[in-house]
């Protein structure tokens, strides 16, 4: 795949799925593993693609806030890992329907600028992207579940200029004007 190079909004994912996740970047990609919290990447790398580096900070809270502010935090489950077509990249899906798409959805009528998409909306966690896998390596990779739900909470907003390391620019709470049900 091409190095990334744009502006990202992800999820990173807090918890036992988070850690589940940790644990297997780190056996199988440490380089994944040091470079990037585990996480769902929502905007960057399919159904739009990254925001122009050039997009002003200002303009992405004031375009995503309102979004995360509105959208109650998640529990989702993750299918059983695949590898992605033609590479070495093997990730956990994430239905890319329901309320995750609806928020992919919402950020991408956002009116915020994105570059070209490569590939249709497909919500995912890596968990080896920088080796050549060896057929045991993939087997294994592949037999592997993640049972904790992935808790998506925040979202983050990174600068990434590949091979440079990624910057964290944002986070933003999802569901902060929610009102909560009385006790």
């Amino acid at each position: 795949m091409a190095a990334s190079f744009g502006i990202f909004v992800l999820a990173e994912l807090p918890g036992e799925a988070g850690d589940m996740v940790r644990a297997i970047q780190q056996r199988y990609d440490p380089k994944l593993a040091r470079l990037t919290p585990p996480h769902i990447t929502l905007v960057g790398s399919s159904g739009v693609g990254p925001i122009p580096t050039d997009t002003p900070v200002a303009r992405i809270r004031e375009a995503l806030e309102p979004i995360a502010a509105t959208t109650a935090p998640m529990a989702l489950p993750f299918g059983a890992p695949h590898r992605f077509m033609q590479t070495d990249i093997v990730s956990l899906p994430l239905d890319p329907h329901g309320p995750l798409r609806t928020l992919h959805e919402r950020i991408a009528r956002s009116g915020l600028p994105f570059k070209q998409a490569r590939f249709l909306f497909s919500p995912h966690c890596t968990l080896s992207f920088y080796p050549t896998l060896t057929p045991q390596r993939e087997r294994a990779l592949l037999a592997l579940r993640v049972t904790a739900p992935a808790r998506i909470e925040t979202l983050q907003v990174y600068l990434t200029r590949d091979p440079q390391p990624s910057t964290r620019l944002l986070t933003l709470a999802l569901g902060s004007r929610l009102s909560s049900p009385e006790p």
